[in-house]
């Protein structure tokens, strides 16, 4: 895994920012959560956030594609990894989805004028934002299936939909939402039927109905919500791309934020696996200490070898699309986004019995950490989907390739050739067996 002495450098001062700032404020963070709610801000986000700024650790996520001073996926990854050690740092740095994808949205396809109204105060922290995509009535695991509806009147467009899971809604910072709906219901192909649209959180007719609590937390680390859309309208410059566009910039939105995601949770499951190991050598139930018990040691050692596949993997696919692009990387990404998740599922529950009861409270961080990781195998689509993809790739590599170049065979031997290899002696058979007759 190759770096740079710019992001060694970036890295040695984030590590040295979380020891500093990040971690003594974890139990702040989270009392502030639990008593002050999901419709406000908390006060140590807004004392921290300019630190961050102060120490030149912000924006980190921009992508080198786009900005002279932005990253490539390979080099934001590791960094990544750093700030996913702490469920609030990403936001401390103006790294937390849903900003960064939205912000990404509206800098590769938004117009001069979105980007100056919507992404400059974005990016300067000032403000906050949504995304709309999934839906309580429809399957939201197949994006074509969005019911929500965007329709064109004169230089106008109406929006009509129920959206759920529209992370940061309850956020009072929240003030621009992409919006993903039907334009064009009928187009032929399935791909082309939906759109993006900018729609400005106080435009009449949107409604945030509730927060959604995510195995019992609200707001932490997002503030999952239910948005209603009646009759929303928003001017027509508002469309992002261009009409029957929407599935093309969300394949460009996700692709990136999967691998944020990723590396996020290899940095969680680090700091897990530490406290596992220190709460081992803590605890010695029937005179023993957990650490010399077998299937503590197992465990232990089965959490390391998962965390450097998936760091091996994740980063491989990094790197793919920085250098043959997000299309030719879909099947690394895929897989990440499958085994990144799984693997944080069972790292955080076998630290959990270490931890006895305790870890199933939030004393430890770990009932958050079980919620998070849970969670993201099925935001971004769920496993099911992913792997479906991943399957479909494997089995299109085959197709128009020679068996014989790779000796890949995979039909049944003919009978001659069964007959003739027993003639040959290559398999046992019964004394006074004849080949040709087959008794």
């Amino acid at each position: 895994m190759s770096t740079t002495s710019r992001t060694e450098d970036l890295a040695e001062r984030l590590k040295a920012f979380m020891t500093e700032h990040i971690y003594p404020n974890e139990r702040r963070y989270y009392q502030e959560a639990e008593k002050l709610g999901p419709w406000s801000t908390y006060p140590v986000m807004e004392e921290l956030k300019p630190l961050a700024r102060e120490a030149g650790l912000w924006n980190l996520w921009l992508p080198a594609a786009e900005s002279d001073e932005g990253l490539t996926n390979a080099e934001y990854a590791p960094l990544c990894e750093i700030m996913g050690r702490s469920a609030m740092a990403p936001e401390v740095f103006n790294c937390s989805a849903p900003d960064t994808g939205n912000m990404e949205t509206i800098l590769r396809y938004g117009s001069q004028e979105q980007k100056q109204q919507w992404l400059e105060p974005l990016l300067a922290g000032e403000i906050r934002s949504s995304f709309a995509m999934t839906e309580p009535e429809e399957a939201s695991s197949d994006a074509t299936a969005i019911g929500s509806s965007i329709v064109r009147d004169g230089d106008e467009y109406v929006i009509n939909g129920r959206k759920w899971y529209t992370t940061g809604a309850t956020d009072p910072r929240c003030k621009i939402i992409i919006f993903m709906g039907k334009s064009d219901p009928e187009n032929e192909s399935p791909y082309k039927r939906q759109s993006m649209i900018l729609v400005p959180k106080d435009t009449p007719g949107v409604e945030v109905i509730r927060s959604l609590p995510v195995l019992g937390f609200y707001g932490v680390p997002d503030r999952a919500s239910e948005v209603l859309f009646e009759n929303v309208r928003v001017p027509a410059s508002n469309m992002l791309l261009g009409e029957g566009r929407g599935f093309e910039i969300a394949q460009g939105r996700l692709g990136p934020g999967r691998i944020h995601h990723c590396m996020r949770l290899i940095g969680l499951c680090e700091r897990v696996l530490e406290r596992m190991c220190r709460r081992a050598e803590l605890r010695a139930p029937f005179g023993r200490p957990l650490s010399e018990q077998t299937v503590t040691l197992e465990r232990i050692a089965e959490a390391r070898i998962m965390i450097e596949q998936n760091r091996l993997l994740t980063m491989k696919a990094a790197e793919m699309m920085d250098t043959v692009g997000n299309k030719v990387a879909r099947q690394e990404i895929a897989m990440i986004k499958v085994a990144a998740p799984n693997m944080a599922q069972q790292i955080v529950d076998w630290a959990i019995q270490v931890f006895g009861g305790g870890g199933s409270a939030n004393d430890h961080l770990l009932a958050a950490a079980l919620g998070t990781a849970r969670l993201l195998r099925l935001a971004d689509g769920p496993d099911e989907v992913h792997r479906n993809q991943i399957g479909r790739l494997e089995l299109k590599k085959y197709r128009d390739v020679d068996p014989a170049t790779t000796g890949g065979w995979a039909d049944v031997l003919s009978l001659d050739e069964a007959r003739a290899m027993a003639s040959a002696g290559l398999w046992p058979k019964p004394d006074g067996w004849d080949a040709d007759s087959g008794a």
